[in-house]
């Protein structure tokens, strides 16, 4: 089996791939680099998702690039124009040309006496093994299994003998025109496909077995707009993206530390937008605080327009079992349905699923610690894109990608072939890396590294630190260990 050389491999090419890749080709430009994209097609998540309706549920001035700004008018945009917009990003910079389709990174294996890491790849659809090698890897895999999202098992399942969907596997072609459909879920995927759904079905129930804050923002951004109209358009993207960052910023500490305020100013939104008579304390009034979970985003108020308009409705209740007909609450009530739609979640998978092995070790990434929410503990010259889950997340995936080429180019300089995070302070704290309350997220803590109580271990979810961390915090910081060759 032959064995090609890079200096570089990026896994994924979506999202932070394509990002990761720019900023290596414009900050390391000596150094060759390809990318491994498991699928047929550049766009990741972007060109996976195919439901009615799909989008993104951050503003585009911040998920877009800082390097190619959105030029769209829209700043909440719909999944097929941040597909185009991303593909014509690698198109624009050459990367397209360094994407190896259908090939699916199985198992990487890190050599201390090479100072490389040997990568085993699925290649095609037969499954051709095949191998490459890097000095350091760049994992830009997402967060989630792509093969299948996260359905529960109901009572009765096998009885309803009409079509049950989940999001991430939409059947091309399904007809749901003039139908009875019932979306179970609460998160965002069930808040786009309701009102998108809407708009062609009979009727479109969201069951929810408890609520979800839902925040009404307008679709496109009329600060941006007379930006662009006042300023130079290079000034004008960069003072629309800070805008929403700072906006976003503060709007989530206002959230954290008066949560009960902020509680009451989001559900008085939604009654205003649903009307006096609404029972807004059932349906749209969580038991948490706002941000213990992802807020949920209805551009231009879509889903209550829909609720309003008798098109769609909420009902709070749990499934005791399907039926031939449709589905049986706790409460005694039958929904009545053609089509059901799981919007129940997504299955987290780190690295999609590749495994990795440390001179001869076997690697449990639960047994490792987050450094600077991008490396690992023990794990030499490898980087991971993971965004922010209260921001944007190619806000953080840049951040990422700028600070892997500073340490690349620091490397290099020295002499140095290889550098890894070790963990040296006996009295420093495990938390969990992630202190969301999504069952996603608790469902995967067990398989999830850690971070630690204090930095650089600890993640700050907050743009202006990571900011001033990852830019100007020496990269000979006493946790860092270099090796020359």
């Amino acid at each position: 089996m032959t064995s090609e050389h890079l200096d570089v491999l990026i896994v994924g090419a979506g999202l932070s791939g394509v990002a990761a890749a720019y900023y290596l080709q414009t900050r390391c430009p000596g150094r060759s680099y390809a990318i491994l994209e498991a699928r047929e097609a550049i766009g990741g998540t972007w060109d996976l998702f195919r439901y009615p309706g799909v989008r993104s549920d951050s503003d585009m001035h911040t998920l877009g690039y800082s390097f190619r700004p959105w030029q769209g008018t829209k700043a909440i945009a719909d999944g097929p124009s941040i597909l185009r917009y991303i593909r014509e990003t690698a198109a624009a910079y050459g990367i397209d040309r360094k994407i190896r389709f259908g090939h699916r990174a199985v198992r990487a294996v890190w050599s201390s006496a090479d100072a490389r890491w040997t990568v085993e790849v699925a290649r095609g659809p037969g499954a051709e093994p095949a191998r490459l090698s890097c000095g350091f890897l760049f994992m830009c895999s997402g967060y989630y299994d792509y093969a299948a999202g996260y359905r529960p098992t109901w009572p009765g399942l096998e009885r309803f003998a009409r079509p049950v969907v989940h999001p991430q596997q939409w059947p091309e072609g399904l007809d749901y025109a003039g139908k009875r459909v019932v979306v179970i879920g609460s998160g965002a995927t069930a808040v786009t496909l309701v009102p998108a759904m809407a708009e062609r079905a009979a009727h479109v129930t969201m069951l929810q077995r408890s609520p979800t804050y839902v925040v009404a923002q307008p679709s496109e951004d009329v600060a941006a707009r007379w930006l662009r109209r006042l300023l130079p358009a290079r000034l004008a993207a960069r003072a629309a993206r800070w805008r929403s960052v700072l906006v976003n910023m503060g709007f989530y500490q206002i959230a954290r530390r008066w949560p009960a305020a902020t509680r009451r100013a989001i559900m008085g939104m939604a009654q205003r937008a649903l009307g006096p008579g609404y029972n807004v304390g059932t349906h749209f009034a969580p038991r948490y605080n706002p941000w213990d979970q992802r807020l949920c985003l209805a551009p231009d108020g879509d889903l209550f327009a829909a609720i309003r308009s008798g098109r769609a409705s909420v009902v709070t209740d749990e499934i005791e079992r399907f039926t031939e007909r449709g589905i049986r609450l706790r409460s005694g009530a039958e929904l009545e349905a053609d089509i059901v739609v799981t919007a129940t979640g997504l299955v987290l998978k780190l690295m999609g699923g590749m495994a990795l092995v440390v001179d001869g070790a076997p690697v449990e990434l639960a047994r490792t610690l987050s450094y600077r929410g991008m490396m690992y503990s023990d794990l030499p010259n490898l980087a991971s894109a993971f965004g922010y889950t209260n921001a944007s997340w190619t806000l953080k995936c840049e951040l990422t990608a700028a600070y892997v080429c500073r340490l690349l180019n620091y490397m290099e300089r020295r002499g140095y072939v290889s550098c890894v995070p070790r963990r040296r302070d006996p009295t420093l704290a495990e938390r969990p890396v992630l202190s969301f309350t999504s069952g996603y997220v608790q469902r995967a803590l067990p398989t999830l590294p850690r971070q630690g109580s204090r930095p650089p271990w600890r993640l700050y979810q907050n743009y202006l630190l990571d900011l001033i961390s990852l830019r100007l915090s020496p990269l000979d910081d006493g946790t860092l260990e270099f090796t020359r060759g």
